[in-house]
This record gives C-alpha cells, sequence and structure tokens, in this order.
C-alpha cells in the first residue's frame, strides 16, 4: 500500500465550538490539540495544517483538580539578568486575562515547531459566553459527554 498524503486541495477545515464551563482543564487541552493538529482524521498528515478552528468559550470557568489553583506556578522571563517572574493559576484565572491559561496549555500539548506555530493561530479563546465567529456557523463539541472524568463541579 502506499502512503497517503494530503493535499492542500484535500483539507477540510471545520468551525468546533467548545464551552469550558467546569470543564477540566488538562483534558480539555489534549482534545484542543488533537483537534488543531487534526489526528482525529482520517487523513492526517504530520506535515500539513489539517486541524479545525477551535473556538473555546467560558475559559474563566475552566476547572482546575487537585491543588493546581493555588500551587501551579507559570513562569515568564523579563529578559533581564535575575528578571524571573512567576503567577498562580489562580491569579491568572481571576485576573484580566484568563484565557491565558487554556491557550498555554494547547500550546505546551502541541510540538514546538513552525508548524505548531501556525495550528495555534487557529485557536480562538474567549472568557465570557460571546464570541464573533457566528457567520461561520461552528458545530458545537460536548466535551462534558465525551468521558465522565472530563467535567467536574467547583
Amino acid at each position: 500500500m502506499k502512503t497517503y498524503t494530503a493535499k492542500p486541495a484535500d483539507i477540510d477545515k471545520k468551525w468546533i465550538l467548545i464551552d469550558a464551563e467546569g470543564v477540566v482543564l488538562g483534558r480539555l487541552a489534549s482534545i484542543i490539540a488533537m483537534r488543531l493538529r487534526g489526528k482525529h482524521k482520517a487523513t492526517f498528515t504530520p506535515h500539513m495544517d489539517m486541524g479545525d478552528n477551535v473556538i473555546v468559550i467560558n475559559a474563566d470557568k475552566v476547572q482546575l483538580t487537585g491543588r493546581k489553583r493555588t500551587d501551579k506556578v507559570y513562569y515568564r522571563h523579563t529578559g533581564h539578568p535575575g528578571g524571573i517572574k512567576s503567577t498562580t493559576a489562580g491569579k491568572i484565572l481571576e485576573g484580566a486575562h484568563p484565557e491565558r491559561v487554556v491557550e498555554k496549555a494547547v500550546q505546551r500539548m502541541l510540538p514546538g515547531n513552525r508548524l505548531s506555530r501556525q495550528q495555534m493561530t487557529n485557536l480562538r479563546v474567549y472568557a465570557g459566553t460571546e464570541h464573533p465567529h457566528e457567520a461561520q456557523s461552528p458545530e458545537v463539541l460536548d466535551v462534558k459527554s465525551l468521558n465522565r472524568k472530563n467535567s467536574r463541579s467547583a
């Protein structure tokens, strides 16, 4: 058998809407990363951007298991000597940009190359329920119903 390789004309991108309210962050991020890469499709080709466009709403209501809300630390560096900064996941979720927690979780589940940076542009994360992509008529993907462990009450 010959190995199938998708051509750019063969790629069919859909729009997927995911509600993150009450969903565990890591499980949500792994499902989003799989959708962004296109690994759920039978025509998956590793070197092509085959994934769907994913819209995530209610990112501020995502759940973290255990003590991760207080113990999970995000680090960044200013570029100056001794300029390492840290903040917890709880502070980010309560701050001005809670969608960054979901974006970082998905980004870190993708490989670190040019293709994954291109695939990250197909991800749109919003803290509230409103999003400007109604014209694309996205399909709703219910992550909670996929597995009972995907959801957790506060």
